[in-house]
């Protein structure tokens, strides 16, 4: 956070000084991440979460100022206890430009049915929406990585079919709802299979990604990013 807000004051500086008798009017955008372990970014420095990660790179490319990131998520949570963890934290009223959702693995760790998880998350996504002051537009999802892919996965033996085969109904599921309130899905899920695996794309535990694999997801975020008329 501390990194986040020093590259904030940086930039607003930056725009100050390029202009200091007449500032041109900058719009300020506040950003709500929602999520797990994947979005608190277990097993890397701060910056390099994802959510960070978009903060800094939206402030270098200019035209809008991003407030540091404002983060509730929390390790192995699932899509209930985010609900709850978020009653607790109490957002902004005000609420937000920019909301991201990235939640389920647990869900799917945990060996609940699809059908549950469907429920959840469509009420999750609802209050999502409600938080960006209920513009769907402003709201980005992000698609459930497969962790069975991972050396903690094959370390433990783990059947990659199985787990990948209820990853991808968990998806199709979070695809659908997104597609029926018109909200932007990321597929993430692809790739990371691809990648996941390889030493320098996960972080020390071997089961979450590195700073480089959330750098890819953030050039994803910021192609849609760009697409929003703030």
């Amino acid at each position: 956070m501390l990194i986040s807000l020093i590259s904030f004051v940086s930039s607003l500086f930056l725009v100050t000084l390029c202009n200091p008798k007449e500032p041109m009017p900058v719009k300020t955008i506040n950003y709500l991440a929602l999520g797990d372990s994947y979005t608190i970014g277990e097993g890397v420095d701060e910056k390099d979460r994802y959510p960070n990660q978009l903060v800094d790179r939206m402030n270098a490319i200019g035209g809008q100022l991003f407030f540091p990131a404002t983060i509730i998520a929390k390790t192995g949570w699932t899509v209930d206890e985010l609900d709850a963890g978020i009653t607790e934290r109490q957002p902004s009223a005000k609420g937000y430009d920019l909301v991201t959702l990235l939640i389920g693995v647990n869900n799917q760790y945990r060996g609940r049915p699809v059908a549950d998880y469907e429920k959840d998350f469509e009420a999750m996504l609802k209050r999502a929406i409600g938080f960006a002051r209920g513009k769907n537009d402003r709201v980005i999802v992000l698609s459930i990585p497969d962790w069975a892919v991972t050396g903690f996965a094959k370390a433990r033996n783990t059947d990659q079919k199985k787990v990948g085969a209820e990853i991808d109904a968990y998806n199709a599921a979070k695809k659908a709802i997104c597609d029926k309130y018109k909200v932007t899905f990321i597929d993430i899920t692809q790739e990371y299979r691809v990648i996941g695996g390889q030493p320098e794309m996960m972080a020390e535990d071997r089961l979450h990604p590195s700073g480089l694999v959330y750098t890819r997801w953030t050039e994803k975020l910021i192609e849609e990013v760009k697409k929003i008329e703030f």
